[in-house]
């Protein structure tokens, strides 16, 4: 019977202590995700460009590369910047989205969003996660006009 009490001890109750007891909640984390998505969340445009009808796909998408898999040829690319605010769990991450001209470099426009993850108890199960601005954010709809 003390082993089983040890053990349960060590399985159950230690993590449970550590995860309570390990700074802020994630309940605090997703205010903190809500302020700062409010500060500086979502798409910004900075110049819009109308392009030909030829350049969007079926959806009316038009398909940027990211920087590593862009060709000299594209006019355009994507760069990501991935921010850890908070590491460990549960952690708070920054993205930020640019779509580029690579003729000079400008930055057309951009979208940022924060997202928490992490900070359940642990298991074997997926963790939880809360983002802001919600998903999907179209960045290129936003820049780029369908032309005739």
């Amino acid at each position: 019977m003390k082993t089983f009490l040890t053990l349960l001890l060590a399985i159950i109750v230690l993590p449970l202590i550590t995860a309570c007891a390990s700074g802020l909640s994630k309940r605090q984390l997703d205010d903190e995700v809500r302020r700062l998505c409010e500060i500086d969340g979502g798409i910004k445009v900075y110049e819009t460009v109308t392009l030909p009808a030829n350049k969007f796909d079926e959806y009316g998408n038009v398909k940027i590369k990211s920087k590593k898999l862009a060709k000299p040829t594209d006019e355009y690319y994507l760069e990501f910047k991935e921010v850890y605010l908070k590491k460990g769990s549960p952690r708070l991450i920054r993205f930020n989205t640019q779509v580029i001209r690579a003729i000079d470099g400008k930055v057309m426009g951009e979208s940022i969003r924060y997202a928490r993850s992490g900070g359940d108890f642990p298991g074997p199960w997926h963790e939880t996660s809360f983002g802001c601005p919600p998903l999907p954010m179209n960045l290129s709809a936003s820049i780029f006009l369908k032309g005739k």
